[in-house]
């Protein structure tokens, strides 16, 4: 007997789901801590908690560790397994809070003038080390509190500026730089004195600005040094890649010593052995490219003397970590439209892929466990346990070369009853022959409510970047499953210049902004009609951000005439409208000079080539524009700028500002009007009926 249909998925249920993520297994194996983030609509934001789930016993069931709407984020524990510290502005700043799994309440670890925004305990649990954002003129935490209420109660409010970056991603510079601190802890895992600053000195952040954190520092083995990642700024900023490696004694008693001075790349991602001989991290080999190949190095210690691991190895490792005995490091890498999770024996190294299809966004190795995050187009995050675990640690050479032999343990169920009844679009994995007769892959994404026979219309999605990927991933801002219960299928192609399939495809983008990946997509549009008879080719819209966006820009004068173009519409978020002068409104020049080959003064020729402002005349496609306001990466003006082109044509058009969204809308409302109007607009000139049971499709 069949049951009743399935419900399709929406934005609404996109922006409630409870997002996991940040797994970290206990030192002693037996319990596991993780973050969760929960939806607060009528507060209109997200609230992050803390959660608890026992590895071992039968009552293996997460429990919540933080009240409902108490704030709490990047749980790490402590030595002995007793107690689990982490963030929290609960107390009215973000500062390090402690809690006791034997009982009671958290306890404050820090109390500092300033917001912590990030921290890590040293590996005997006796210091702490965390990141503030200090003026370097200010020899006190308390002189930065002076000065930041001093500018705050001012009455002016202008700013002079003598360097780039005067903004960045979506955030004004205000003179001071997260540097990095070191407390020590008293019997009961407090912060005692004044803690030591031990990045004095250094003209740059640490971590790095907008998305670094603690995976760009560690302490040694034996806590008595510290190791990071950092840009010195001086003037070149803005248009430089190179961070190098630096130690500096804990205390503070002595300057930072840059340990990859050779390299004039990016050196990051620092994770001491637990021998405390060498150091794992990752290099680029370019320097002014942020695509470029992350290869995996060992530093020992006592010679100075670095290492590439893994030379062969045509793919940019993430995320390392070392198994506890040292025996065995682990990465993350994307593959193929994949992220999989890596293990590398050092006895014997090689990758052995230990996770399979789907994107692994985070992992913990401890205690005889491996767990990890792991989303795909199929649904979001849940977190696994590899059966076996101690296998893949220490096993040396006699360890089985085969991963995946076993299923993965599912530790997690969050969402089961807001998903329950709802239907999720069947997707697959296609490859066909693109430009330079490469293999290109692609993904194809079913509507929920898909008959054979019938022909439905098509959301044609071109993913940002341009060095990324759509993959098989669940996206929180550009999720297939959204198009597909609204009644569309959908169509995606990892052109050249996307992620995971090797340097060189990633570097073919490079100067070739509008051919090799405008050819990708031709043929993989082509090849998705002449294999899945399912796609309406007559009813098909394009969309794209960011470098997507730019791409629905140069589609507009390039594949749009009835003769030599399918589509209907077209949808732009954040996309660039005049190549010459997003590259003197951006803020990373160090992207643009290396797409293009050189600054625009330089090289005017090279941002002509592909610079969609120059083809408005052969535009006449209907297109809705969305620009965030907080947007430095891709400013506003270009938002504005393809809508006054389009208006000013007479093209049928749309404009959609949220002044307080930058790069990407995160702000759950914002989220549910993007989505609302981009369906919309898609309705509008494909005809497509409103989203339900057995709506969408034509026979």
């Amino acid at each position: 007997m069949c049951g009743a249909p399935l419900k399709p998925f929406t934005a609404l249920e996109l922006v409630r789901l409870e997002r996991v993520s940040d797994p970290q297994v206990s030192p002693d194996g037996t319990r596991l801590a993780y973050a969760l983030r929960e939806t607060d609509l009528a507060a209109n934001k997200g609230t992050g908690g803390l959660w608890l789930r026992p590895l071992q016993g039968p009552a293996a069931t997460p429990r919540r560790l933080t009240a409902p709407g108490a704030e709490g984020s990047a749980p790490r524990w402590s030595p002995d397994s007793r107690s689990i510290y982490f963030l929290s502005k609960r107390g009215g700043s973000a500062q390090v809070w402690r809690l006791d799994l034997a009982g009671g309440d958290a306890q404050p670890v820090t109390r500092a003038p300033l917001d912590i925004g990030s921290f890590m305990l040293s590996p005997d649990g006796g210091r702490l080390l965390v990141s503030m954002d200090v003026y370097n003129d200010c020899d006190t935490l308390a002189g930065t509190r002076r000065r930041l209420d001093e500018a705050a109660a001012h009455k002016r409010s202008g700013r002079v500026y003598d360097r780039l970056f005067i903004r960045h991603w979506d955030s004004w510079a205000d003179g001071t730089r997260s540097q990095l601190f070191v407390y020590a802890l008293d019997g009961s895992g407090c912060a005692t004195g004044e803690p030591a600053w031990i990045t004095r000195g250094i003209d740059g952040d640490v971590p790095s600005k907008p998305f670094g954190d603690d995976a760009e520092y560690c302490f040694t083995a034996d806590g008595r040094a510290v190791i990071f990642s950092a840009r010195i700024a001086g003037r070149t900023e803005a248009w430089s890649t190179r961070f190098d490696l630096y130690r500096v004694p804990a205390d503070g008693s002595a300057p930072p010593q840059n340990l990859t001075a050779a390299n004039p790349a990016w050196d990051t991602g620092p994770r001491a052995a637990p021998d405390g001989h060498s150091l794992a991290y990752r290099a680029m080999r370019r320097a002014g490219f942020e695509a470029d190949r992350f290869a995996i190095m060992l530093l020992d210690f006592r010679t100075g003397v670095a290492r590439e691991l893994l030379p062969q190895w045509d793919r940019s490792a993430d995320a390392l970590q070392w198994s506890p005995d040292g025996r065995t490091l682990y990465a993350l890498a994307e593959d193929l439209g994949q992220r999989r999770l890596y293990a590398i024996d050092l006895a014997a190294p090689q990758p052995l892929a230990l996770t399979g299809e789907g994107h692994v966004s985070a992992y913990s190795v401890a205690g005889g466990s491996i767990v990890y995050a792991l989303d795909s187009i199929g649904g979001p995050a849940q977190l696994y346990r590899l059966p076996g675990a101690g296998d893949w640690q220490g096993a040396g050479r006699d360890r089985p070369r085969t991963g995946r032999a076993a299923q993965p343990e599912v530790l997690t169920a969050h969402n089961a009853a807001l998903l329950d009844g709802i239907g999720f679009g069947a997707y697959e994995q296609f490859s066909f022959r693109g430009w330079n007769d490469d293999i290109v892959h692609g993904y194809i994404v079913r509507p929920v409510d898909f008959v054979p026979g019938r022909r439905y219309p098509v959301a044609f999605i071109v993913h940002g970047g341009p060095q990324s990927s759509m993959g098989n991933h669940f996206h929180y801002r550009w999720n297939p499953q959204t198009y597909a219960g609204a009644g569309f299928a959908v169509v995606c192609i990892d052109f050249h210049g996307s992620t995971g399939y090797g340097q060189a495809f990633c570097d073919a983008i490079s100067g070739h902004w509008g051919d090799r990946p405008l050819e990708d997509l031709q043929k993989g549009w082509a090849h998705a009609l002449a294999h899945y008879d399912f796609l309406d080719g007559t009813r098909a819209c394009a969309l794209g951000a960011s470098y997507g966006g730019y791409m629905i820009n140069w589609i507009a004068g390039h594949w749009s005439r009835p003769a030599s173009g399918p589509w209907r519409c077209l949808v732009n978020h954040d996309g660039v409208f005049d190549t010459r002068m997003s590259y003197y409104g951006t803020e990373e020049l160090w992207f643009d000079e290396w797409e293009h080959q050189g600054p625009q003064y330089q090289v005017p020729g090279n941002f002509e080539r592909f610079n969609p402002v120059n083809r408005v005349a052969d535009w006449h496609l209907p297109m809705l524009v969305i620009q965030g306001g907080l947007d430095f990466r891709v400013p506003v003006e270009q938002g504005i700028a393809t809508f006054t082109a389009l208006q000013r044509r007479g093209i049928a058009s749309q404009f959609l500002h949220f002044p307080d969204e930058n790069h990407w809308v995160q702000k759950p409302h914002n989220s549910l009007q993007w989505h609302e109007t981009v369906e919309a607009w898609l309705r509008r000139w494909t005809a497509v009926a409103p989203a339900g049971p057995g709506a969408g499709g034509t026979p």
